[in-house]
């Protein structure tokens, strides 16, 4: 049993936080699947900003629609909704075989609608339609704007990705938006059953702590964020709203585990993986990751559904003079604006794209 396979034996998905054209085409997805048992994806404005950008594959695709008249978000839409669709195809094994808690692709809402919440709820419908599969996420960031988007988008019957969470606190907002979701299903009498996940970003506090920190606490925030965050899970879970949730047929929202990728050099590459190894969640990882833990990743221990340390750590952060709950909310609004950044960049690389590809068709 390789690494991978012992992560999904333990209960923990594995997903693929990237989606491009190429490695649909090239099989090299399927193989992850196979070999690596990677059950799902993520994708943002920021994997498509490079995706795109990188070589020909999106070329024809871009062509194709530029001559059909289209142009920004309605293009940029189109040409990604052709890949998701493509990989959750390749998912709906999974998805058919756990009855819909895993398998899943996700698709992001316009990172320019993070402060409308009706932009917001037309948008997830309008994707979760357009995309026809099942098992496609629409990711909602978690913001207190979007808490609103995903109560709605839930009771609309729509799969929701909340992401962009970075605490507890913000976790816990974002599963009772999913909870009241659900209760207002119920209330109506209408299918409990409507699948979401929780991200939590976990590598950017080390790395906006850095070296403003004793060096013994170094690449320990995150961690210890998750922890406290696995704590709480595991006590929604266990509460008595969630049971008689659950005694009428809902699913957990599951935790999902995002930006797993180590950012400091001199650290493990499998660093938050390993540390993050827990039963009921999902970890979503770069390719540089994913492979890394497939190659040398070893399983340290499960994470204590209490906790553990955490709140000792995080004790020691307090008194090495960090805001915990500062931080926490100005890593959300930090995040929220670099992906409003990727999606401008975004639009702009299609719109130079597309011109360029249509001079040939103008010139003839």
């Amino acid at each position: 049993m390789n690494p991978t396979q012992s992560l999904a034996a333990l209960g923990q998905s594995l997903w693929l936080d990237n989606i491009t054209r190429t490695i649909l085409d090239d099989g090299t997805l399927a193989r992850y699947i196979a070999d690596f048992s990677v059950t799902g994806l993520t994708s943002n404005p920021t994997i498509f900003d490079e995706a795109i950008g990188q070589g020909d594959a999106y070329d024809a695709g871009i062509r194709e629609k530029v001559a059909r008249g289209l142009s920004g978000e309605g293009l940029f839409t189109e040409l990604a909704l052709e890949d998701l669709r493509r990989a959750a195809d390749l998912f709906r094994p999974v998805w058919d075989a756990t009855d819909g808690r895993d398998g899943y692709v996700s698709m992001e809402v316009s990172p320019l609608l993070a402060g409308d919440t009706q932009g917001s709820i037309d948008a997830a419908l309008r994707i979760f339609k357009d995309a026809d599969r099942p098992n496609l996420f629409v990711k909602i960031p978690g913001t207190p704007a979007g808490l609103g988007a995903i109560e709605a988008a839930i009771f609309a019957g729509v799969p929701v990705n909340v992401t962009l969470l970075f605490s507890r606190e913000q976790y816990l907002a974002a599963a009772e938006a999913y909870l009241r979701g659900i209760e207002r299903r119920i209330a109506g009498r209408l299918d409990p059953r409507i699948a979401s996940v929780a991200s939590v970003f976990v590598s950017r506090w080390d790395k906006a702590v850095g070296d403003k920190v004793p060096a013994a606490l170094r690449n320990t925030l995150g961690i210890a964020v998750g922890r406290q965050t696995y704590a709480a899970y595991r006590a929604l879970l266990a509460s008595d709203r969630w049971q008689a949730i659950a005694k009428v047929g809902g699913t957990p929202q599951r935790l999902l585990w995002a930006s797993t990728g180590t950012k400091d050099p001199k650290a493990s590459d499998t660093l938050y993986v390993q540390a993050l190894a827990a039963p009921d969640t999902i970890n979503t990882m770069p390719e540089k990751t994913l492979k890394a833990f497939a190659d040398h990743g070893k399983l340290a221990g499960v994470l204590p559904t209490d906790g553990g340390d955490a709140e000792a750590t995080l004790a020691r952060f307090a008194a090495a003079g960090v805001d915990l709950v500062a931080l926490g909310e100005q890593l959300q609004v930090d995040g929220a604006k670099s992906f409003v950044g990727s999606w401008n960049e975004l639009l702009a690389k299609i719109a130079a794209k597309g011109a360029a590809l249509a001079v040939p068709a103008v010139m003839a």
